[in-house]
């Protein structure tokens, strides 16, 4: 997963496997899939991420 502090609106994430983009996904709404898929196990883990303050 990338973030840049900065980056153009709407705030994202890029979330990737094995180098390929899999989805962008939206942090300021309630993880809105901008992009691509994800599956429940990435929604869990940007949540936890999300809540532990490491995506703000």
């Amino acid at each position: 997963m990338m973030f840049w502090v900065g980056d153009h609106p709407p705030r994202h994430v890029h979330v990737l496997k094995d180098r390929r983009l899999v989805a962008k996904v939206e942090l300021d709404t309630n993880l809105t899939v901008m992009e691509g898929r994800i599956t429940r196990r990435i929604r869990e883990i940007l949540k936890d991420l999300k809540k532990e303050g490491l995506l703000k």
